[in-house]
């Protein structure tokens, strides 16, 4: 991302995990074979209970492991972001992979464009094969998820514009923050490529549709109450359209 090292940005890459000891080294050597030349990996363990931290340990790199008690993904990325120290931030959860060159594809758009905050792609769903290890991809990229926060390269910047991740969404925190950077004009892309490998296993936390269902319809409140409150008159003003 830079012909000197010593001039490359900072980007900082945020896993959060829970009881993802399965799954961590794999992330984490995703990570590394971006062969970034300036990185920092941040790992926001979101109250583990299996062997997470001991898997952290272990990494063959240096890495910042914070823990808390369980709070839910979107806690656990505020954590990363604020604690972080790059100018740039990638997030990948613990059970996700990012395909090659995935840092540099993204970092080169933001280097060549200034204005805008974030570059995103696609995300591919796939399956590991018990038997044999290998991957299997489902469904087609341009129809799955558009939201996944994995997918993209943010500038720290955007977080002081549009907030963090609500924390009280278990569910559609994505959809929550991208709707919001979206009402806000926020200048982003979209790439016409994958950016991201979705992991699809049975301790996925999407399994669970009536929860998705509801985050969803919260999402949608939210997103109708901040549009009411912003056409909304203020004290002492006639109401807008007219007077009746």
């Amino acid at each position: 991302m830079a012909s000197d090292p010593r001039h490359a940005p900072l980007i900082s890459v945020i896993i959060p995990v829970w009881n993802g000891e399965r799954f961590v080294k794999e992330a984490v050597g995703s990570v590394l074979s971006q062969g970034c030349p300036s990185l920092e990996i941040v790992i926001v363990d979101d109250g583990s209970t299996d062997g997470t931290e001991a898997e952290v340990g272990a990494l063959p790199c240096d890495v910042r492991y914070l823990k808390q008690e369980n709070a839910g993904p979107a806690a656990a990325r505020n954590r990363g972001i604020l604690e972080c120290s790059g100018d740039r931030i990638g997030f990948l959860d613990a059970d996700d992979l990012w395909p090659q060159d995935h840092l540099k594809l993204l970092g080169d758009e933001l280097s060549a464009d200034e204005e805008l905050d974030l570059v995103h792609g696609y995300g591919q769903l796939f399956e590991c094969d018990a038997a044999d290890g290998g991957r299997h991809f489902i469904g087609s990229p341009e129809e799955a998820f558009p939201h996944y926060i994995g997918a993209g390269l943010y500038r720290k910047r955007v977080f002081d514009r549009v907030g963090l991740f609500d924390p009280t969404l278990r569910f559609g925190e994505d959809t929550d923050w991208y709707t919001r950077a979206r009402e806000l004009d926020v200048p982003m892309k979209r790439l016409e490529t994958v950016t991201l490998l979705v992991r699809r296993h049975a301790a996925n936390m999407t399994q669970d549709q009536a929860q998705i269902k509801l985050s969803n319809l919260r999402v949608f409140k939210k997103a109708l109450d901040r549009k009411r409150a912003e056409s909304a008159p203020t004290p002492g003003e006639p109401p807008r359209g007219g007077w009746c």
